[in-house]
Parts: structure tokens; C-alpha cells; sequence
């Protein structure tokens, strides 16, 4: 894992790579009490030339430094963040799974560390990466259509709230109707717009698209979604394939009358929506256990580049050894 502190006096040390373990906290820690922390994820994979790789590290690093500034805190240099996250994966190249068996999935995390009673920013800070060997995030399989449920009592986000920023607040509220959809075999609920209960925001912890003919629409980013590194590539890469990409509201009701629905995520990658569930009516787009072909193109599409089986004309990818 890497390691770096922030002091007002000091600013950014170099930080160290080191054993994974404990961080140190005290009881009066400002994550601990106040929830001062942001958090992103990423992917390190081998390709088909024998590199690891991460994919737009950059827009990771932008995303957490927008983040901070919307939390008080210090954020970290662009080029540190990118560097620590790839002295990570050269510290632990030995876990990233072979060629189309999984990632070394990334977790940089930003956090309130120092002591604080009375609420206010933390007068220190730390900043850490660490990382694990995954497969597909649903546990049917990376390619197997998923069924989401429409979210009708909770919401995500608000207008003016903090929905378009990766806090880690944002994460635990969601828990409640996620294990409630899954006693009933849902994988997932799709969270409506908190003004009008009409318009489709986002999965738990993935964007969501409707393709309707050549025509795909995502829901906006109007501060309340999060501003996904995957489904802007999903975006880019749906206009390179002919499609016409629509950033604008999504109708619930528009969304059940959709020839398909996927999502878009860091973790999920691209996954196929076998059914979306409203009011008690079920629309299912794919037939029983078939991907919809638009988020099988766009998967392959996007994975194929991620692994450098194709040409990356985006020059998105960040070759770490």
C-alpha cells in the first residue's frame, strides 16, 4: 500500500510504499466523527502486448481533486496521485490476474486523519492506495444481464447535495434498499431524481444508459450523479461506433419503453439490464441470460482496448510496467 500525510505546515510529503496493514487513528479523527473523506476506484490489467496498464488515471485523479475541494480538503498533486497509484501496482504486479481472468482492482483514498472535536476540516491529512485481485463485480458473471428494481420511497442525491462528488457519506446510505432489492433477486435499484420522483439518476454504484433504435441517452450531469470515468468512455466510444449519445433526462417511463438498458461503471465495466422493475411491472429487454447487443459491442469495444488488443486512439491508457 502507499502512504502519504498532509500538514499545513508541510503540505504533501513524497509518501512511501509499504506492507499493507493498519493506518494509525485517533478516536477524535475527523473521518471518524465528520466523514471527511473521498475515495475512487480503478484498474490495473495485463494486456495482450504483456504490459500492465491502468485506464485514464488522469480523470481519476481530477475527479478525487474535485472531491476535495467540495469536502475542505487538500487536494493531492495530479502527478503524485497517478505515481502512486502505478508504484502500487508495481509493488503488487504479482496479483494482477493473468489476460481476461480479472484486474487488480485500486482503491485511493483521501481522509480526514487528523484530530479534530469541534467540526471542522482535520488539521492533517492522509492519503493512501491500496488494492485487491477481482473478478466481475455481480455475482451471476461479468457478461450475464442483471435485474434492477425503480426506487420509489429513498433517493440517492438532491439538488445542490453531494451527489456528483465520490465522498464516502454517499455509500452506505444506498445499503438499505440495495440488501432489500436482493431478497427479492434484484441486483441492484435504479435511484429517480429527487425533485420529481420522473427521471432515472443512477444505479447504486454505476451510471445507466437506454438505447432506443441508433439513439442512447444517460441522464445529465447536474451534480446529483457521479460524473463516471467509465460511462464518459462508454459516451466517446458509442459515437466512434455510429450511435447517436444523448446527455438529457431519462423518464422512467421512457426507460420501460427502451430496446435496451446496460450500465457503466469502474467495477461492472459494461453490464446488460435483463429487466427493469417499476411499480410492480417488469419490462425485460434481452432474452433469459443473453447480453443486449449494444452493451456487448460497447464492452468488448472498450475492453479490447483496455487490454491493448486494438488500437487506442483516445490515448487513454497509462502504461505502468
Amino acid at each position: 500500500m502507499y502512504v502519504a500525510d498532509w500538514t499545513a505546515d508541510n503540505g504533501w510529503n513524497q509518501g512511501t510504499v509499504k506492507p499493507y496493514g493498519p493506518l494509525p487513528l485517533m478516536p477524535s479523527a475527523q473521518v471518524l466523527n465528520y466523514g471527511q473523506s473521498v475515495f475512487e476506484g480503478m484498474k490495473a490489467q495485463r494486456t495482450a502486448n504483456g504490459n500492465v496498464v491502468l485506464f485514464r488515471p488522469d480523470r481519476n485523479a481530477a475527479r478525487m481533486a474535485a472531491g476535495a475541494a467540495r469536502l475542505s480538503m487538500p487536494p493531492l498533486p495530479e502527478q503524485q496521485f497517478v505515481e502512486a497509484v502505478a508504484e502500487t501496482v508495481r509493488a503488487n504486479v504479482d496479483w494482477v490476474p493473468p489476460l481476461g481472468k480479472g484486474s487488480f482492482y485500486l482503491r485511493p483514498l483521501l481522509l480526514g486523519s487528523g484530530p479534530i472535536l469541534g467540526l471542522g476540516p482535520a488539521p492533517s491529512y492522509t492519503f493512501t492506495v491500496f488494492g485487491a485481485a477481482v473478478g466481475s463485480y455481480f455475482k451471476s458473471g461479468q457478461l450475464t444481464p442483471i435485474d434492477l428494481i425503480v426506487e420509489e420511497h429513498f433517493h440517492r442525491a438532491a439538488p445542490g447535495g453531494m451527489g456528483g462528488t465520490k465522498a464516502a457519506g454517499n455509500y452506505s446510505p444506498v445499503l438499505v434498499t440495495q440488501l432489500e432489492a436482493k431478497k427479492s433477486n434484484y441486483a441492484d435499484v435504479v435511484y429517480l431524481d429527487a425533485k420529481t420522483d420522473t427521471y432515472l439518476e443512477e444505479v447504486s454504484s454505476c451510471n445507466i444508459f437506454i438505447r432506443k433504435g441508433q439513439t442512447i441517452k444517460t441522464p445529465p450531469l447536474k451534480g446529483t450523479i457521479l460524473p463516471g470515468v467509465t460511462r464518459d468512455s462508454i459516451i466517446q466510444l458509442a459515437r466512434r461506433h455510429g450511435y447517436e449519445v444523448l446527455e438529457e433526462d431519462v423518464s422512467v417511463h421512457e426507460a420501460m419503453g427502451a430496446d435496451e438498458v446496460f450500465t457503466s461503471g469502474t467495477a461492472v465495466v459494461v453490464s446488460s439490464v435483463g429487466s427493469l422493475t417499476y411499480r410492480g411491472n417488469r419490462r425485460s429487454f434481452v432474452a433469459e441470460g443473453a447480453a443486449g447487443s449494444t452493451a456487448l459491442e460497447l464492452y468488448n469495444a472498450l475492453t479490447q482496448l483496455q487490454t491493448e488488443q486494438v488500437e487506442d486512439p483516445f490515448g487513454w491508457m497509462y502504461k505502468v510496467c
